[in-house]
Order: C-alpha cells, then sequence, then structure tokens
C-alpha cells in the first residue's frame, strides 16, 4: 500500500512537495480505507469537497474601511499581558456561555488539501492560504501565534507582523495604536526594560496556541473566524517576580482576500473561556526557560 506524501492523498502525478520532496509518485497509487462501525466513528475524518466549502454564508454584509480599526484590541495578548502585569482576577463564566455558540465544531481532519509551504520574507509568518473557508481558519490560526508572540514587544518587528498580516488600509492606524499602547510604563509593568527588552538573566515569554477554530461567515471576498487560544505570558528565570502564567482569549478576526490571500481588515479579543487547571506541579524556573527556549511553534492548517 502507498500513501500520498504527507497522509493528505497526493494527486498522482503531481510529485515532490513539503514532505516528499523529489519521490516517485505514479499511476501505482492506492488507498485503504478501513471499516467502519454501525455508529460510525466520532473521531473519524469528516469527509469535505476539495473547495473546503467555498460559497458558505454568502458576502456576508461587507466590511466598512472606516470601522477596519474599531479598537481592534488586537493589541492581542496585550489584553492578557495587563492582566498578568495588574495580576487582577474575574471570573470567565460569561464567557464560557459564548464560545459554546451554536455552530457545532467541526474536527480537524485530513481534507486533501496540502498545508501551505509559503511564508513571508520580512517575519517566516506562513502565508499563501487557500481561499476556502479552511484556508480561512488557518490563516486567523497563524496569524494569531503572531500578534500573540514575543515579537510584537519590540517596534521594528511589530511593524513588520503588523504590514505582513493586516490590510493595506487598516494598517496603518493600527500601527499607531500600537505604538501608543506598548508603552515604557507597560513595559515596567510586565517586568520588561524601557525598550521591551528581559531583565539581564530572565528570558520574557509571550506565546499564543490556537486550540480551535470557528468561522461564523465566509463567502469567497470576506469570512470571519473565531480563534479559541491558550498563553504564555510571564517572566522565566531565578528570581522573577513575574512567573510565566497561563492565560485563555478568544480572537475573532475578519478576515479579507487581498491580491492572492487573507488579511486581518479588523480583529477583537476577549478573555476564555478557561478549563479547571489541572493539578500538575508547575515547572521550576529553569524548566520553564529550557522549555521555551527549546521548543518552536507549528505551521496551523486545517
Amino acid at each position: 500500500m502507498s500513501l500520498g506524501d504527507d497522509g493528505y492523498g497526493q494527486d498522482p502525478g503531481r510529485p515532490g512537495g513539503e514532505y516528499g520532496e523529489g519521490a516517485d509518485y505514479d499511476r501505482h497509487l492506492t488507498r485503504t480505507r478501513l471499516p467502519e462501525g454501525d455508529e460510525g466513528d466520532p473521531y473519524g475524518p469528516n469527509r469535505r469537497p476539495r473547495g473546503g466549502g467555498r460559497g458558505r454564508g454568502g458576502r456576508g454584509g461587507g466590511l466598512s474601511s472606516r470601522n477596519l480599526i474599531t479598537v481592534v484590541g488586537v493589541v492581542v495578548l496585550l489584553i492578557a499581558a495587563i492582566a498578568f502585569a495588574n495580576r487582577g482576577g474575574g471570573s470567565s463564566s460569561d464567557d464560557s456561555d459564548s464560545a459554546g455558540g451554536k455552530a457545532s465544531a467541526q474536527p480537524t481532519a485530513p481534507t486533501g488539501v496540502k498545508p501551505v509551504t509559503g511564508k513571508d520574507g520580512a517575519t517566516g509568518i506562513a502565508s499563501g492560504f487557500a481561499r476556502t473557508e479552511q484556508g480561512a481558519q488557518s490563516a486567523a490560526s497563524n496569524y494569531a501565534v503572531a500578534l500573540g508572540g514575543d515579537g510584537m514587544f519590540k517596534t521594528d518587528t511589530r511593524h513588520a507582523i503588523v504590514d505582513s498580516i493586516h490590510t493595506p488600509d487598516a494598517a496603518p492606524a493600527l500601527q499607531r495604536d500600537l505604538d501608543k499602547a506598548y508603552s515604557a510604563d507597560f513595559f515596567k509593568n510586565v517586568g520588561l526594560s524601557a525598550d521591551g527588552s528581559a531583565p539581564k538573566g530572565l528570558t520574557f515569554v509571550s506565546r499564543t496556541v490556537p486550540v480551535g477554530t470557528k468561522a461564523t461567515a465566509y463567502s469567497d471576498d470576506e469570512a470571519t473566524v473565531a480563534v479559541w487560544c491558550t498563553g504564555l505570558v510571564g517572566l522565566a528565570g531565578q528570581g522573577s517576580t513575574k512567573p510565566v502564567t497561563q492565560t485563555w482569549f478568544t480572537m475573532t478576526q475578519k478576515l479579507r482576500w487581498v491580491g492572492s490571500d487573507w488579511k486581518i481588515a479588523s480583529s477583537d479579543q476577549k478573555q476564555g473561556p478557561a478549563p479547571v487547571s489541572g493539578d500538575v506541579p508547575a515547572a521550576g524556573a529553569e524548566e520553564i526557560t529550557n522549555a521555551v527556549n527549546g521548543y518552536g511553534g507549528f505551521t496551523y492548517a486545517r
């Protein structure tokens, strides 16, 4: 039995690819499907056409360019970081109701569509997403990671990230808002130096991990995608007064198809839904530092 190079079932005659460069793909490729039980496999692939659901939801109301920047609460992890800096509490019970929506979740399953292989040259953020509902969800996941990363705490890298993943009419005003938000006072509250750097001997951590996505509106030109995320934020190292803590939030992005890719026209963020914390012992400062420096991130694809 032969399988495609990455398990997605590559078309015969399409050699190479991200995971099988130079492999010999010929007309003898076969596929084997395991038998299903009477009730089916609740975790099995939810087969969908290659089109990825194009056309669902119509054109959806259109995005007004004047509302693009409507408080792009896109200071993504900024909300979480502020809460971290102030060590504020709060209940997430109201937020948990909103995540459950009426739209049913779709499992992440092989669709026959290959993950993206392109990257933006200036930032390394994944690019070249499909013009499908799945492509929009993949774009939103990868953009959430970029906006919630430590690169946002440095002026040059922040500008590059914002310009790379936002529409041309949304980026300039957002840049100005973020430059004001990432101020010396804010850095001080988070435990950083005035320029956003970590104190000597400490490692600043700001990392976002998408847990799931949901498209609430989709057309070939516009899409709205909610990304449920968990994140890490804090200072790792001996003597840290701002230890690394976990956050939970949901980011909703309004995407627009620009040129040949999805770009963010506007976005907002709210806390939660957050699960009950487990009783896993907290790691020591050195272990957390080694983990942050030793484990890289992912390119997310539906």
